[in-house]
């Protein structure tokens, strides 16, 4: 997948929602994560056809959907014209996902806390289905593991062996209300969720083929991928910016944005 046009997209969508904001900066840390999910790890017929056998993606921080939008317009399940449909009313685009099987969204997000749950109950069912090849992907923001929730369903998957359950953890640094290590201390991050039971890896984030080679890692032992990212990654103005957690994209600050991807490129 072309990550270029893929923050391309999340910029088009961020200028179609004006004065409601977008959640850029978490979208934009995510880009790559999905770029290796949609474009090398997970079966995209199986997704689109709604096979059984299809791998699951729940997005916990559910406020990066554009990310997925993205990675579904790359993949062709959604066209142009709906990209701007982006938080419209009635539009199947929502800020946070709404679960939608045409586009292979099999789960709404956006209470932080509760996906890696979900993510354990789906693969608690899929093994019980004696469905040995799917596997569950769940996407979560640092700051999201301050809840309590997150580190009983870390407990309770290692407990059940989950050898199916892979969560990535989107490591940026920054939360709505700032850096992660003022707001709540993530020191030890990788020893913690091995503390829990979890194979981990740390990765660079935004680097396709490092993500691919550990998305792809089987154990018998749930996964963390600790994905080390830049939150707004790719865009100046934006990068490491807490305020880009939600803000608007007016169409000046729009058209500086895709002028840097287009100098990127060049």
């Amino acid at each position: 997948m072309n990550t270029r046009k893929m923050r391309l997209d999340i910029l088009k969508m961020a200028l179609a929602a004006k004065s409601k904001g977008a959640h850029t900066g978490g979208s934009l840390s995510i880009v790559e994560i999905m770029a290796a999910l949609y474009g090398g790890i997970m079966d995209m017929d199986a997704i689109a056809t709604g096979k059984e056998e299809r791998d699951r993606l729940i997005l916990s921080k559910g406020h990066g959907a554009m990310a997925q939008y993205a990675a579904l317009h790359q993949a062709g399940l959604i066209d142009d014209e709906e990209l701007l449909t982006y938080a419209a009313s009635n539009s199947r685009l929502s800020i946070h996902l709404a679960a939608n099987p045409a586009l292979g969204i099999d789960y709404a997000s956006g209470s932080l806390g509760i996906g890696l749950s979900l993510g354990v109950g789906t693969a608690l069912a899929l093994r019980r289905k004696n469905n040995n090849r799917s596997r569950v992907f769940v996407i979560l923001g640092d700051g999201e593991c301050n809840e309590g929730a997150v580190w009983e369903a870390a407990a309770s998957a290692a407990h059940y062996a989950l050898g199916n359950l892979v969560a990535i953890v989107d490591r940026n640094g920054l939360q709505y209300g700032g850096d992660t290590e003022s707001i709540m201390r993530l020191e030890n991050f990788e020893a913690r969720w091995q503390a829990f039971g979890w194979e981990t890896v740390s990765v660079d984030g935004h680097d396709v083929a490092a993500l691919e080679q550990a998305l792809s890692l089987r154990t018998a032992k749930p996964l963390a991928i600790i994905a080390r990212t830049i939150k707004g990654k790719g865009i100046s103005f934006m990068e490491n910016m807490p305020k880009w957690h939600h803000d608007v994209v007016t169409q000046k600050l729009f058209d500086q944005a895709v002028a840097e991807l287009v100098e990127a490129e060049a």
